[in-house]
């Protein structure tokens, strides 16, 4: 079945998003609610305590403060002009995430990054589940049984994904400014207090742009999802990069800095939160609000397998869904969460640099998002090559997948160069290959899709 990328007019301020891909998708998000979502989005519970694959990456020295800092603030403007690119893409075409994929790879190629993507968002939105019920279990002095917080987590989830247009504005009309005073409440706090001397080195920067990158990118593969509701191409980009940049440099910073302030003595950082003036209020009301990241992942796990069977309806799936994450977050246990965002740059990362190639040959006209969308082989080995290309310069640590790349970027001698980004690399590499071939789009699906 065909996808409808007709815009539905802009007067229903209220209308919500299609229940499947079949109707047409409204454009009723303006600028202010895009900064509000991706703003929103930016802030992360695990973006604090995550800061520390920052901080200290995999297998080398601690970066000192100030290269900390410098590769938050560079992996995230990096990261957000991808992101942004891809925005765009999506408020032009009118299509979600994996169907825009149709028009890169080729209609079936696009299902293995669908497949990908699922996997990503329900790794992700496992994790989400899991960080709200720590931070709900740090606010109460009992502590809530852990069952009952990712069960109330899992349902809050839900049910915000039957009106995800609708809580897209709420975030911008009644959650932003409380999230930002918190962030303030946070950040005062901490620097009021003594903060050590993080001593380290440079030689690490590179690893923590990667992450910081695999942050942002993460987004890449959702983020059509919503920008495909935007009035135009520059709300969306607006949206994802500065109000998704600002937000995670600040996230980030804040987590560098609490980090430098634990004890030695097995202190949390959550606690180290708590125990700031007016922190437990701050930290409530990031913990509430967290539920826009877990909202995102299923709602997105929803529309990607959309792209499988477009008439599916997306109420059901996020239902079904989001029951399915509350059970993983109950029953399995996912915390290795660096070697999580490496997993993330090797595939995603070079997935954009096509991405981003076939948007500077074309920008977004004319995209084929056809359910017979012909396959583009030539996107498909710029995709592959900067794929190897990550994983010979960053291998990771998980067991067997790790020692095969690491034997290989031995003999290339790709290894252990402190000026070498596996990131930019990738994306770099991606790039330079689809650009010859990415100005071939096939046949046109829908003229009417394509927006300006």
């Amino acid at each position: 079945m065909a996808v409808d990328t007709r815009p539905v007019p802009i007067s229903e301020s209220h209308a919500e998003a299609p229940a499947t891909l079949n109707e047409a998708a409204p454009r009723t998000l303006g600028l202010l609610d895009q900064l509000g979502f991706w703003g929103n989005v930016g802030v992360s519970l695990l973006g604090f305590s995550g800061a520390i694959a920052i901080l200290a990456p995999y297998g080398v020295q601690q970066l000192s403060f100030a290269a900390a800092v410098t590769a938050a603030v560079a992996g995230s403007v990096l990261g957000g002009l991808i992101l942004g690119g891809a925005l765009v893409l999506g408020a032009r075409t009118g299509a979600p995430a994996m169907v825009l994929l149709r028009g890169l790879l080729g209609a079936k190629a696009s299902f293995v990054p669908t497949a990908l993507n699922i996997a990503q968002c329900l790794g992700w939105a496992v994790f989400e589940l899991v960080t709200i019920t720590i931070g709900l279990q740090a606010l109460t002095s009992d502590g809530l049984p852990r069952w009952l917080c990712l069960v109330l987590a899992g349902a809050v989830t839900t049910a915000l994904t039957i009106r995800p247009l609708g809580w897209i504005r709420a975030l911008r009309k009644y959650v932003s400014v409380l999230v930002v005073l918190a962030l303030v409440v946070l950040a005062v706090g901490l620097l009021r207090r003594p903060v050590p001397e993080l001593t380290g080195s440079w030689q690490g920067f590179w690893l923590a742009v990667d992450s910081a990158m695999a942050l942002t990118i993460s987004w890449v593969p959702l983020g059509a999802d919503y920008s495909r509701h935007s009035r135009s191409g520059r709300a969306a980009f607006a949206g994802g990069f500065v109000g998704y940049g600002l937000t995670q440099v600040a996230c980030l910073v804040i987590g560098l800095i609490a980090l430098a302030q634990l004890n030695e003595d097995g202190e949390k950082i959550f606690d180290l939160f708590i125990g700031l003036p007016l922190g437990t209020v701050a930290f409530a009301i990031l913990v509430i609000r967290e539920s826009d990241q877990s909202f995102a992942n299923v709602y997105s796990t929803a529309v990607s397998l959309q792209n499988l069977r477009p008439s599916l309806d997306r109420r059901v799936l996020t239902v079904l869904i989001g029951t399915l994450t509350t059970a993983l977050a109950l029953t399995i246990n996912i915390d290795d969460y660096a070697n999580f965002l490496y997993l993330i740059g090797g595939v995603f990362v070079p997935m954009s640099g096509a991405l981003i190639a076939a948007w500077l040959r074309s920008r977004g006209a004319n995209w084929n998002v056809a359910s017979d969308a012909p396959v583009r082989p030539g996107m498909l080995a710029a995709w592959l090559v900067g794929f190897l290309c990550y994983q010979v310069i960053n291998p990771g640590s998980i067991g067997y997948w790790s020692d095969f790349w690491t034997e290989i970027g031995t003999r290339l001698h790709t290894l252990g160069h402190p000026w070498l980004s596996a990131s930019i690399a990738s994306f770099a590499v991606a790039v330079l290959v689809a650009l010859p071939f990415a100005g071939s789009p096939g046949r046109v699906a829908d003229p009417a899709g394509s927006r300006r």
